[in-house]
């Protein structure tokens, strides 16, 4: 599992860039699918059918989009501007080493002027920063043009023996999990149709999910992505690594769908939290609950901690509860989705 998360984690591609990484994903899916292929956006579906007749089915998705920058200019000096595409943390980027994406990837530093030269308390803006090659203007140019993508450093990788640190692990941990997911299906017979997708653009607008959402039209599905772990400066609405996955309730959740994940993780020993979300879960789940006439749709978590950042960190553990979990959820069941009427 750590080697998944970690090559997909080394992958490079910020929301609207997926094109550089989703063969890779597709070659990921391929050994375990009946069928993989890449819709109109982007996003990467890959399929195990059921052989019952006229069987249901349930998408089960993360999004493998990840925050980053954009350029924006390039200076007489040679130095690049840039703006945040997603969430980014801004607090995080001076002095961070970022790949440029252009005809190659350009590796350089993040400039802002010294703190002892800034006004005491002054925020940190996008618009004061700049990026560094060390290449003259004429030689960046020549690589580099505006609008090419920005990612972020990568991280250590294992951290101790159970953790694991890097950029884009929201939601790239949740890829690797649907990859496990389909390999350990892949030798089942099931009464569903599960539709496994690595959605795209949800870091900007949650566009892929609603897009497959409404093309795939599923009976259920479920939404998987991260959840803010506990930290030092931060245990509100926050949930420990390496103690289970989360299990979402609240308004964009299908409440019979949240109860039997809920069921199903009691049953099998799985750990979990109850996480109540009271309106917008931030996640794909919310396009997913109105797409057509509407879709049943549950959402679990991976807790992680310094979220947005190039040092994102989880529990190996948590994404292999949450595997299991999944693998359980589609192997009971039974093709009758009455349990799901109001």
């Amino acid at each position: 599992m750590k080697d998944l998360i970690g090559k997909l984690s080394d992958m490079r591609a910020i929301s609207g860039s997926e094109c550089r990484i989703n063969e890779g994903i597709k070659e990921l899916f391929l050994p375990y699918a009946d069928e993989v292929r890449t819709d109109n956006l982007g996003s990467v579906i890959a399929i195990k059918k059921s052989k019952a007749e006229n069987a249901p089915s349930l998408m089960i998705e993360a999004h493998c989009d990840e925050i980053g920058l954009i350029v924006t200019d390039i200076t007489d000096g040679g130095f690049i501007t840039f703006a945040a595409v997603g969430g980014i943390d801004r607090r995080i980027l001076p002095s961070s080493v970022v790949t440029v994406h252009g005809t190659k990837d350009i590796k350089g530093v993040v400039g802002i002027k010294p703190g002892n030269m800034l006004p005491q308390g002054e925020a940190v803006k996008i618009s004061d920063m700049a990026i560094d090659t060390g290449m003259s203007a004429s030689s960046v140019k020549k690589y580099i043009s505006i609008g090419d993508g920005i990612t972020l450093p990568q991280s250590v990788g294992m951290l101790s023996k159970k953790q694991f640190s890097g950029k884009t692990l929201d939601d790239r941990a949740s890829v690797a999990a649907l990859v496990k997911l389909m390999e350990k299906l892949s030798d089942k017979e099931l009464a569903v149709n599960v539709y496994a997708c690595a959605h795209v653009q949800e870091e900007v607008g949650c566009r892929g999910a609603k897009v497959s959402a409404f093309n795939i039209y599923p009976d259920m599905a479920v939404a998987i992505d991260v959840t803010h772990g506990i930290t030092p400066d931060n245990s509100y609405n926050a949930f420990p690594v390496g103690e289970g996955i989360t299990i979402s309730v609240g308004p964009n959740i299908h409440p019979a769908m949240a109860q039997r994940l809920i069921n199903t993780a009691k049953a099998h020993n799985i750990k979990f939290s109850t996480e109540v979300d009271g309106g917008e879960t931030g996640t794909d789940a919310w396009e997913i609950q109105n797409a057509r006439n509407g879709i049943p749709t549950a959402l679990l978590s991976i807790p992680l901690k310094y979220m947005h950042t190039s040092v994102e960190t989880l529990a190996i553990s948590d994404v292999k509860a949450l595997v299991k979990l999944l693998t359980a959820f589609c192997e009971e069941q039974k093709g009758d989705m009455s349990w799901l009427k109001f």
